[in-house]
């Protein structure tokens, strides 16, 4: 807040207002702090429209500081339940920032959440998804649903649509119907299938599922395919890598099956190299 005054900033990009001597020390109020599904937008006019000045030149050429992100992740239902499997490395363009990412967000024992795109907006909204899963349990006395629970969180980033949010992740869970599995991303778009595998390595992922797939997979053969899915994504891509994590969903709820480091799995698939 000093600092703003001292460069001359007329605006707090906490707060858009004029701004005062006497009032700098002024303690902020930040909307998501009583409000979390509230956020504090950028002290712009219109940030939705005012975003693309931050994505292009006058030109309309990108702006070369614009920073890649990338990942893998994947799931896919089969007659046992739900398997997901995700990598753990997070980058920003071609700087490795984490190899040990946890990119499954544990929501109760019966819902888990993927990770895909910028990780902050990820690991916020589903921890506040978390939190509207337990109201409702509260409320109702009795556990949200895989679908209800989709649609919460599609709500959520349809609210915030073309402000600058970065997510694109799966929903999975066991409930009265069974288990279920669906695709959010930060448009609002919500979908329910089968198979689903988002990140930059998700072409490859793709590639080794589609051959491997079947409904009546056992579990020890879905957990390879899923494993192996991941692995050959961060064989391929250079934004994924680092430890791989298997969840199987169950009636019971969610158990993790195994984490490994994708290095250790090239040398178990090609011990000589090949």
């Amino acid at each position: 807040m000093a600092l703003e005054s001292l460069m001359g900033f007329k605006e707090s990009f906490v707060r858009p207002r004029l701004m005062d001597e006497e009032d700098v020390d002024e303690s902020y109020d930040i909307p998501n702090f009583t409000d979390n599904m509230m956020l504090a937008l950028p002290p712009l006019a219109n940030p939705r429209s005012a975003l693309a000045n931050f994505q292009h030149d006058q030109y309309g050429k990108d702006i070369k500081i614009k920073v890649d992100h990338g990942t893998t992740t994947l799931g896919f239902r089969f007659r046992n339940g739900v398997i997901l499997a995700v990598d753990s490395r997070a980058t920003g363009g071609e700087y490795i920032g984490s190899q040990t990412m946890k990119k499954i967000i544990e929501i109760n024992k019966f819902l888990l959440g993927t990770m895909a795109g910028g990780a902050a907006d990820c690991v916020y909204w589903d921890r506040v998804l978390a939190k509207q899963c337990r109201l409702h349990e509260l409320r109702n006395k009795e556990r949200i649903t895989t679908a209800a629970a989709s649609k919460i969180m599609s709500n959520m980033a349809y609210s915030y649509k073309d402000t600058g949010l970065s997510m694109g992740m799966m929903i999975a869970g066991f409930d009265v119907r069974g288990p279920e599995l669906y695709y959010v991303d930060s448009e609002g778009s919500r979908t329910k299938g089968d198979i689903f595998s988002v990140g930059s390595g998700s072409v490859f992922a793709y590639g080794v599922m589609d051959a491997g797939y079947s409904y009546d997979l056992s579990d020890e053969d879905a957990y390879e395919l899923a494993r192996r899915s991941i692995y050959s994504a961060t064989f391929r891509d250079a934004f994924s890598g680092g430890l791989i994590r298997v969840y199987h969903m169950k009636e019971t709820g969610w158990e993790c099956i195994s984490v490994q480091d994708c290095k250790d799995l090239h040398y178990a698939y090609y011990p000589n190299g090949k």
